[in-house]
């Protein structure tokens, strides 16, 4: 991790020194570049951002203060915050390889793969650093994946099987891109790393995917155990449970989902996923101020959860603030518009307004989609092997009360 940091980091304080020039600043600035930098080194991000801030306040013109606090947004999660800081640093510096780079990663955390293409394109064949180009390479494969340029992807997973042969992460994550070759790219990672967690984490896959989710939670739980604050185990663990619910109805699976969920969000506040789960539960169980909390805690997270803005726009209209679902409903649409329950409750919320075109609009678009669906009914749409929104309870229509 340390060195994975040093790599990024893009000056030293000898930099500052040069850039500093009135005396009672740079008497400041070098206290707060002291304090900023030896809080990164530590690993401690929140004092790192505090005192990188105030160095920002003085000197809002050096671009590698805005680098670093990009890189320090970075490793907190807060991916929208180190878009806005690195594309400021690029301003200043054209010529900050590293602030490019990292840029990339952060806007593929989003989801703004399009965005994140060119930065990742260069990153992963130019880059020397193995740790840094490892992580690129990763980041380019989601981005492609994101985009279904299936050869694309394909292409990015032989490079990096090239490149780290004996690493378990990077197996697993090309094990899900081959498809067809996954059996064998899996029987690797068990002869590489048997007792590794990937090994572990694959195999819980395997058996949630047969719908044996006894044993799948005895793996996810191996993976905990051998890595205990392992993002977005905890998610799996709780989504596995909703699963088991639906085969068996156990009447504990909800309640022991939703702890596992609260607890990946005290460990990991950014996980969109989890949060949405937990406002999908509260909704449910109409405790719309807790919906409303959490559906809203993962659209900042996630601007472009399309779930997340149906979501939230049902607990809207619950509460009667149609106007505030209609954006939402709108955001939804335009984030996915493939989906057609975001075209129903779109219609659901215009007719409520008594926008009667815009109604119409919606509903046709939405009739489209409901029979394209219902002729393809038996298809499963291929889904991303990373933890993102296309892993979670979907939206459903409730064509009850209105007849489209």
């Amino acid at each position: 991790m340390k060195r994975l940091l040093i790599g990024l980091a893009v000056f030293a304080l000898t930099v500052l020194m040069r850039v500093f020039g009135q005396p009672q600043q740079e008497d400041s600035a070098q206290r707060y570049a002291t304090e900023g930098q030896a809080a990164l080194t530590r690993g401690h991000y929140q004092d790192a951002e505090k005192a990188y801030a105030k160095l920002r306040e003085l000197q809002p013109a050096v671009a590698e203060v805005h680098a670093n606090l990009g890189l320090i947004y970075f490793k907190q999660g807060k991916f929208e915050d180190a878009v806005h800081a690195l594309r400021q640093a690029l301003k200043l510096k054209p010529t900050l390889t590293k602030s490019d780079n990292l840029l990339g990663m952060s806007l593929s955390e989003l989801g703004r793969y399009e965005e994140a293409l060119p930065s990742l394109r260069k990153c992963f064949p130019r880059l020397s650093e193995p740790e840094i180009k490892r992580l690129c390479g990763l980041e380019l494969l989601r981005a492609y994946t994101g985009l279904k340029r299936d050869k694309n992807a394909v292409d990015v997973a032989m490079e990096l099987d090239r490149l780290y042969a004996e690493d378990p992460e990077i197996l697993y994550q090309t094990g899900k891109i081959y498809g067809n070759f996954a059996f064998l790219t899996m029987r690797k990672l068990a002869e590489v790393a048997p007792n590794s967690l990937w090994r572990h984490l694959a195999a819980g896959e395997a058996q949630e995917s047969r719908g044996s989710y006894d044993q799948a939670i005895q793996e996810y739980r191996e993976v905990l155990r051998l890595e205990p604050s392992r993002p977005g185990m905890h998610y799996r663990i709780g989504r596995t449970l909703l699963s088991r619910y639906w085969q068996r109805h156990l009447p504990d699976d909800t309640a022991e989902a939703q702890k596992e969920f609260e607890w990946e969000l005290q460990l990991f506040p950014s996980n969109a996923n989890a949060a949405y789960e937990l406002g999908e539960l509260h909704r449910s169980a109409r405790h719309t101020d807790e919906a409303e909390k959490y559906f809203e805690q993962a659209l900042e997270y996630y601007p472009g959860f399309a779930e997340a803005h149906l979501g939230l726009a049902a607990v809207l209209v619950e509460k009667k603030e149609t106007e505030q679902a209609l954006v939402h409903a709108q955001k939804a649409v335009a984030a996915n518009p493939e989906n057609e329950v975001g075209w129903y409750r779109l219609a659901q919320i215009q007719k409520a307004l008594g926008n009667t075109a815009e109604q119409e609009k919606a509903i046709a678009e939405y009739r489209r989609l409901h029979e394209e669906a219902a002729r393809q009914k038996g298809i499963e749409p291929r889904g991303s092997p990373f933890s993102s929104p296309s892993e979670v309870t979907r939206q459903t229509a409730d064509p009850s009360s209105d007849h489209y």
